[in-house]
């Protein structure tokens, strides 16, 4: 993509033809405020680009329509647009032609057809630039974009104020976001990101949004069944509560509350008799009589609970009484042999005595009663344990029962606010409806989890793909490669720090000298001239490895006022008017000679048939610099717009 030529519109219908040698160097050369450097506005304006930055001035209040011939291999494209009308800033409206051998069009023709995004498009596609998307990670808060035709801007225009900046090296580099947009399209303007990437990155991004909405159904399922079996019982009380029930299904279990309540949706408004006070009545009662036998058996376990304490401590004092008797073996005869075993008295000796007689029988009495407590102590921890169960059933009735009032009392409070019974089984009836389209059945959320899990092996293995992708290691050879060539026009230029290798530092957006000791940025080096070889040596050898392996960057430079650096001041410079004389006079002849024979070459030798259009005001008197000149140099008239022009 090369610049054919450049055309500009009176308002009465005259035209300024600007013709360019579409391989080769171009110079413009002249006095200052002749439109020069309006040029690269003008070129950029119909580029795709909707912002109008053509000075103030002559231009802008004399011209009605700018129109720019665009070269291609095949085929060439006219853009066309108007000045933005009352002082405005921008303007997308485009006339768009294009034609193997195109003529511009005559005032009269000049007609909107298409916008700016059209031509982007359009630009885009005939230099070849691929299908692509910027990388940005999702969590990142810029987006990801397309590369197209308006991101080649930064290496087709050297301005002015920038061409000998030290902090700035690439065009429209310090304004917001730009930045950032070099550094995403450049790796993929050089070839870095292949198609198959895109195709890959296009498939994770789907992939990655399938997951994520995958994963919000997936939790809205699990949240719906562990809150699914509560509001299945509170909405059939209240389904209950509003009589929409039939008598069947008011006894459902839990597990035929499901099928209850989708019965209800067959419900129809009808003459119900208002009964919600007395089943909240009975309600209350069920719940009084429940709390009654809470307590009645709370009451027999305490009862159960300070007998056992009272027969423990019995039983305690019993034993050891009847062991202290035992030891001295209290008993005349043994129970259960009748054998003499009182050894301390002759057999039978007062035996028949009252004394004696009570003293046996209180101690067989004492035994006795041992045996009965330690028979019973079994049946009574069996009896508690009974006594638990019973009231851990009635606990469980009486929540059951008071979810159960709860939402009868809800119910009838509805009924009370609207007015009748058919409009709160109505409402009953749609939240009924609501619950049952949100309840989601256990095999639909094992085919959730189920897809969960294949969409997160897909985005594993998308990721995979990618990340196996050796775009970084082809992106440093690739800069390697511009950096070793920016080396070499440096020490052609005989600049500062021409000794030590030089590269394209892709992250400062800068040049970096690499001393042994220390790297040396673009920004802490020093002299325009050095600035000014810097930034040539850099586009150029970017636009030499762009060339060589077709890339998609247009086959064109604009250069604009290159060899102020060699005059002694501005004003010098701007008094050479496009004077052979002065340039001979005031410049460094030597430096200026040298730069245009290095512009030269590389539009002849380095890569053949590169268009490079300089604006300048310095003139040469050799051959082969006048042989460039675009026109003559221009004075005041003629210069870009005749002055003869009428404004608007």
């Amino acid at each position: 993509m090369k610049i054919k030529s450049i055309h500009v519109y009176s308002h009465d219908g005259q035209r300024r033809d600007l013709q360019f040698k579409v391989d080769g160097l171009n110079v413009i050369t002249g006095r200052s405020s002749t439109g020069k450097s309006a040029l690269s506005e003008i070129i950029e304006y119909c580029m795709g680009r909707s912002t109008f930055n053509v000075p103030e001035g002559i231009i802008r209040d004399k011209v009605s329509w700018f129109a720019v011939i665009y070269q291609f291999p095949q085929e060439q494209v006219l853009i066309a647009k108007p000045t933005p009308t009352d002082g405005g800033t921008s303007c997308g409206l485009v006339m768009q032609r294009r034609g193997a051998q195109l003529a511009p069009p005559d005032f009269k023709d000049l007609v909107v057809n298409t916008d700016d995004d059209a031509v982007v498009v359009l630009l885009s596609r005939l230099l070849g630039i691929p299908e692509n998307r910027t990388e940005v990670a999702i969590d990142n808060s810029r987006v990801s974009f397309d590369a197209n035709v308006k991101h080649t801007y930064y290496y087709l225009f050297q301005k002015q104020g920038l061409v000998a900046n030290k902090d700035q090296l690439f065009y429209r580099q310090n304004e917001s976001f730009q930045p950032q947009a070099i550094k995403d399209t450049l790796p993929i303007l050089l070839g870095v990101s292949s198609g198959d990437r895109y195709e890959l990155e296009v498939r994770l991004r789907a992939a990655q949004r399938e997951l994520k909405i995958n994963s919000k159904l997936l939790e809205q399922a699990r949240d719906a069944i562990d809150t699914a079996q509560q509001k299945g019982i509170s909405l059939f009380s209240e389904a209950k509560a509003v009589g929409i029930l039939d008598a069947i299904h008011q006894q459902a279990s839990a597990d035929g509350m499901t099928d209850a309540l989708r019965s209800a949706l067959l419900w129809k408004p009808s003459a119900i008799p208002e009964d919600d006070g007395s089943r909240i009545s009975r309600l209350e009662d069920d719940l009084s009589k429940l709390r009654q036998d809470r307590r009645d058996v709370q009451s027999r376990i305490d009862s159960a609970r300070q007998f056992a304490r009272k027969a423990g401590g019995f039983e305690h004092e019993a034993a050891e009484q009847k062991d202290r008797l035992a030891s001295i073996k209290a008993f005349p005869k043994n129970p259960k042999t009748g054998e003499w075993q009182w050894p301390f008295c002759e057999p039978n000796l007062g035996l028949e005595t009252p004394v004696a007689k009570l003293l046996l029988n209180e101690l067989a009495s004492l035994d006795a009663e041992m045996s009965i407590v330690v028979e019973q102590r079994p049946k009574l921890d069996a009896y508690l344990a009974e006594l638990d169960v019973k009231v851990q059933e009635i606990v469980g009735s009486i929540k059951n029962k008071e979810a159960e009032l709860s939402a009868a009392i809800a119910a009838s409070e509805i009924m009370a606010q609207m007015g009748a019974r058919n409009h709160a089984a109505a409402r009953v009836v749609g939240r009924i409806s609501l619950f049952l389209e949100g309840l989601v059945p256990n095999a639909e959320l094992a085919l959730r989890e189920a897809d969960h899990k294949r969409l997160k092996f897909k985005v594993e293995e998308l990721e995979k793909k990618i990340g196996a992708d050796d775009s970084n290691e082809r992106l440093i050879s690739i800069l390697n490669n511009i950096s070793t060539q920016v080396s070499q026009f440096i020490r052609t230029f005989e600049a500062e720090f021409s000794t030590f290798p030089a590269r394209l530092d892709l992250s400062h957006l800068t040049i970096v000298f690499d001393r042994p000791d220390r790297p040396v940025p673009m920004s802490r080096t020093g002299g325009g001239e050095n600035h000014l070889a810097y930034h040539l040596s850099a586009l150029l050898a970017l636009h030499l490895f762009a060339a060589k392996n077709n890339r998609p960057i247009p086959r064109f430079l604009l250069i604009d006022q290159p060899t102020q650096v060699y005059f002694p001041s501005e004003k010098v410079y701007q008094e050479a008017d496009g004077s052979v004389q002065k340039t001979e006079a005031d410049a460094d002849l030597v430096a200026v000679r040298r730069l245009f024979e290095l512009l030269l070459k590389f539009t002849q030798e380095d890569v053949p048939g590169f268009q490079l259009i300089v604006t300048e005001h310095a003139n040469l008197r050799d051959k082969w610099f006048q042989d460039a000149l675009v026109e003559q140099p221009w004075s005041k008239p003629p210069a870009l717009v005749p002055e003869n022009w009428p404004d608007a």
